[in-house]
């Protein structure tokens, strides 16, 4: 009899292809700056508004409301990126910590299970994932501080692990949102993510808090954390 495929395996190897196709043109926007961040995000938050359109069955409050949390998300990724000097890195920096955060938390909890998070909200998240979602966030924080030379290096991982907590808050709120409109997933558009929002949920959250962060401080992140 023919063995049968793993599910976890197929379903990593197609996290890991989507993952392959879609980085290089985000980092490429990232890395080469106006016009071509700024056309990216507006690309990402049309089609994101598209998805919580569809999603809510067109519900105009949920639909507005939407619009103006992924508003604030793309003015704070555009205000971090056009930081002089830092803001290549400071987006390099916070993508990374979210997609570490989403990745240890994916397979930590995956792999250990335990006490779930929020059931009510997103049925297979565990503390242990929570807590592999902290640690993922806190190990890029490590190494940006030191890639960057910095003499006490607790100030970058403590708000790294900070964004990697609101990063699994913004997680669970775009679950909450599913559950309530009775949805899988916000889309089809990404394999072995479903939708862009299924996605960069948690990348919103974090930004909007990255972003505040960087206007009450009055300087940019990178040079003081």
């Amino acid at each position: 009899m023919a063995q049968q495929p793993d599910p976890k395996s197929t379903d990593l190897g197609v996290r890991l292809v989507s993952a392959s196709v879609l980085l290089p043109p985000v980092l490429a926007a990232a890395f080469f700056g106006p016009p071509y961040f700024e056309t990216l995000i507006f690309i990402a938050s049309a089609i994101l508004l598209f998805e919580l359109y569809r999603t809510s069955n067109g519900k105009i409050g949920w639909t507005i409301g939407g619009a103006i949390y992924i508003a604030l998300a793309a003015l704070g990724l555009l205000a971090l990126r056009s930081a002089a000097d830092q803001g290549t890195i400071t987006i390099y920096w916070l993508f990374t910590l979210v997609w570490s955060a989403d990745t240890f938390a994916y397979f930590i909890g995956r792999e250990l299970g335990g006490p779930k998070l929020a059931p009510k909200l997103s049925p297979k998240k565990t503390w242990i994932g929570f807590l592999g979602a902290i640690l993922g966030a806190s190990i890029v924080g490590i190494f940006v501080a030191i890639y960057l030379g910095k003499t006490n290096v607790w100030p970058l991982v403590t708000f790294s692990a900070t964004l990697g907590v609101v990063s699994q808050i913004g997680d669970l709120l775009e679950s909450g949102f599913k559950r309530h409109f009775h949805k899988k997933d916000m889309g089809s558009l990404i394999p072995g993510h479903g939708g862009l929002f299924d996605r960069v949920d948690g990348l919103l959250a974090a930004s909007i808090v990255c972003w505040l962060g960087q206007e009450l401080s009055g300087k940019v992140l990178l040079t003081w954390l």
